[in-house]
Order: structure tokens, then sequence, then C-alpha cells
């Protein structure tokens, strides 16, 4: 796999670059950072204490998930605050440890009491989808608008947007991933494995021998992100 370019940037968590380069990180303060070629713009909550995720697939409708708050704020693509939902103060208290982007207002969220995902209207307050209850510890959460991607110790499982699963695959020590569009990519320690759209097939990646503390995929390019440095690299199976 042949590097495209290489930036040096010190952030506590990248969370999204979009096809138009934009970067979207959470600094070593807390804040929430967009960042252009021209701009960054910045949100902050300290009272809510660490970013744990951040959904950027729907820039107009950014969530950012502040688990030991049990806490998602909505934001617009200016980083204005349109929406707070905060789990404790519901009449149907939830307790939520995994938060992705749905359709229209909706998040989909695990509920860890009940052990299953569920898509959450936050307009409405209402649940229009769930699950069954899922038997092994949750390591990760993905979404667009079509499907949700959610690897357990024990499988990955995909969901349409009804919450219908899909496809389910046998976890063989993945314990995270990344998705853009028509690529799911798994990590299983420094090595990373591909899942494309209408494929039955998980392959490996050829990369480099590198250390990843993050990943992402836009499209067709790998973003890796170690040691103060964002690679980019175009996806390529072996």
């Amino acid at each position: 796999m042949q590097i495209k370019d290489s930036t040096k940037i010190k952030v506590k968590s990248v969370f999204g670059i979009d096809t138009f380069s934009t970067l979207y990180y959470a600094s070593n303060d807390n804040t929430f950072n967009k960042k252009t070629k021209d701009t960054t713009i910045t949100y902050a909550n300290f009272q809510l204490g660490e970013i744990t995720t951040a959904n950027t697939f729907n820039p107009l409708k950014i969530n950012l998930f502040y688990k030991d708050f049990n806490t998602v704020v909505i934001l617009d693509n200016r980083l204005a605050e349109i929406f707070k939902v905060d789990f404790n103060t519901l009449q149907n208290y939830k307790n939520v440890s995994f938060v992705s982007t749905g359709y229209d207002n909706t998040l989909w969220i695990f509920n860890q009491d009940l052990q299953q995902l569920e898509l959450y209207d936050y307009k409405t307050n209402k649940i229009k989808q769930k699950t069954v209850p899922v038997q092994s510890e949750v390591l990760d959460l993905k979404s667009d608008y079509n499907n949700c991607y959610m690897l357990t110790e024990k499988y990955l499982y995909i969901y349409n947007y009804f919450g219908s699963l899909i496809a389910k695959h046998p976890n063989n020590g993945y314990t995270s991933l990344a998705f853009s569009k028509a690529h799911l990519v798994l990590r299983k320690e420094n090595n990373l494995f591909l899942l494309s759209k209408n494929s039955d097939e998980i392959k490996p990646i050829e990369h480099p021998n590198l250390l990843i503390s993050q990943f992402l995929v836009t499209n067709e390019t790998l973003y890796i992100y170690h040691d103060e440095t964002l690679r980019q690299y175009q996806l390529k199976l072996q």
C-alpha cells in the first residue's frame, strides 16, 4: 500500500476526515475542532468531560457522545449546539455505551442494560427499532443512513436501517472498525482487514508495518494516526 500523504498533527483523537480534507478532532483540552484549509472552528463543553466518540458522517448533524455523563450533543456544520440528549433524565432511563448516526433525527444507541441496539429518534424521544439482545460484549459501533455495523467479542453484526439483521460474521480477534460508503475496515492488533460492500469475504489489507493509534476510512482512502503523524494511503488488498 503506497502512502499518499502525511501530516504532522498533535491531537488527542481524530474523529473524521471528509472528502474535502476537513479534519474533525479533539484537542488535548477536550475541545472538538473542525479544521479546513482556511479556518478552524471549535466547540467545548467542559461540564461533560471527555468526548468518547464523535460521528461526523452527517456534517449538518454531528453527534458528540460523552459516555461518563450518558449524554449526546448534536452540532450543526458551524459547531453550534442544536440538540442535547441527557439519557439520565429521560422518563425511560437509558444506560448508553455506544452512539452512532442514523437517518433524519435518529441515533443508533446501544442500551447497555437491555444489551440491545436501538434506533432512537431524539426529537420525539421514541425508539423506532430495536434488535434482538446480544450475548457478548460490544466493542465498536459505526453506521450511515442505510446500515449499522456492530462489532462484539463474538460476531460482527450488520443491520439495515429497519434494524433487520442482514449479515453476521464471526469475530476472529477484531477489536475496532472504521467505515465509509463501500468499505468496512477491521483492526486486529496492528493488522487491518477489509470487508467490501456486497462481499462476504474479509480480506487482509497490505500496509507498512506501522503501529496504529487510530484509523479511519473515507471512500478509497485509509488514514492511520500514530505518533503525532496522520498518514494517508490508497486502499489496496493483498
